[in-house]
């Protein structure tokens, strides 16, 4: 069912014969949109999603893969039939990410197959950690590898995996071994609540973190003003490590609870497209012409989106007019970096 929902919500936001959009200029500035390849069909087309992410303005897309261990202390990291894309289909989305002038960036990422309260892989202890380790990196590195072929000039090794960062010495074998696959720039993508806990950011090539801050449910000036704590201690974090950031998750579900919860899309709740504009319109007042991070990665395109929509997509909803808004007006505060 999903399936037919989102093809029939993809092909109605098409128009036909439509001229190509004008792209603006890539330069280090990352104006970003996360597609998560999420469909249930693992060949399933995401071209027209696509086309809809560069209309919005935007320079860059980070593709998503999900893989599936079974639960919290399993080692069993695999693609799940039904819920995780074929090889192929995401090649062919970092293909078709360059062709309509998008610069595509790929994230692994761990999810439960069976998952209590609590549970998400932020959490996740393993019993046997070679066995973890050996599991987790075939998976890097097959990404590794489809995004060299993809064109990919961005790869994550990681996302939210807090209970896992203490093996520094695991993580940088892993990224030792990533780079001789990938040759584009290397990340990691934090825990908004877990900045200070990552002892790699040496061996990468910038700092990746997800911006799930808690905020106020007020008006843009307020929620601009809320951003200053969290905007501090990125710029602790950048300026300790030397190394540009990037907002690798940044988005809120259009649902009462997206302000004080933005990570959180579960369970049933009404939506509320207004307040996640609204939120959308504070985090860029925060952030889009005050430098600080190189940019972000909007979470996510993926999803049927519409007013009736309470997770995160901004598709069909007014979030999306205001997130090309925030990346038009995203100031890189280190052109001269590359």
């Amino acid at each position: 069912m999903i399936r037919l929902l989102l093809a029939a919500a993809a092909l109605g936001l098409l128009v036909a014969g439509r001229p190509a959009p004008e792209r603006p200029t890539p330069d280090s500035a990352v104006r970003g949109v996360a597609l998560g390849l999420f469909a249930s069909d693992p060949r399933y087309d995401y071209r027209p999603m696509l086309d809809e992410i560069a209309d919005r303005g935007a320079t860059d897309v980070l593709i998503a893969v999900p893989w599936y261990q079974s639960g919290l202390a399993a080692a069993d990291i695999a693609p799940r039939p039904g819920a995780s894309p074929a090889d192929e289909t995401v090649r062919r989305a970092l293909v078709e990410a360059r062709r309509r002038g998008l610069r595509p960036a790929l994230m692994p990422i761990v999810r439960l197959a069976r998952r209590g309260p609590g549970h998400w892989r932020g959490v996740i202890r393993p019993a046997d950690l070679d066995r973890w380790f050996a599991a987790y990196g075939a998976f890097v590195l097959r990404m590794a590898d489809l995004a060299r072929a993809g064109g990919a000039t961005r790869l994550y090794v990681g996302s939210e995996l807090a209970t896992m960062e203490p093996h520094a010495d695991r993580w940088r074998a892993l990224i030792a071994r990533t780079r001789d696959r990938f040759p584009g720039a290397l990340s990691y993508s934090a825990n908004w609540d877990r900045l200070d806990g990552v002892g790699f950011w040496d061996a990468l090539d910038e700092i990746g973190l997800t911006a799930y801050f808690p905020m106020p449910d007020g008006d843009p000036r307020a929620l601009a003003d809320a951003w200053a704590a969290p905007r501090r201690r990125v710029a602790a974090l950048a300026a300790r490590h030397r190394k540009p950031v990037v907002l690798a998750e940044v988005g809120y579900p259009s649902r009462p609870s997206a302000a004080a919860r933005p990570w959180d899309d579960g369970g049933d709740a009404p939506p509320d497209p207004a307040l996640q504009a609204r939120l959308y319109d504070g985090f860029c007042a925060a952030w889009a012409t005050r430098g600080l991070a190189r940019g972000l990665y909007a979470w996510n395109w993926f999803g049927v989106g519409g007013p009736r929509d309470a997770g995160f997509t901004p598709r069909g909803k007014p979030a999306a007019a205001r997130l090309a808004a925030c990346l038009r007006a995203w100031v890189d505060p280190t052109p001269a970096s590359g």
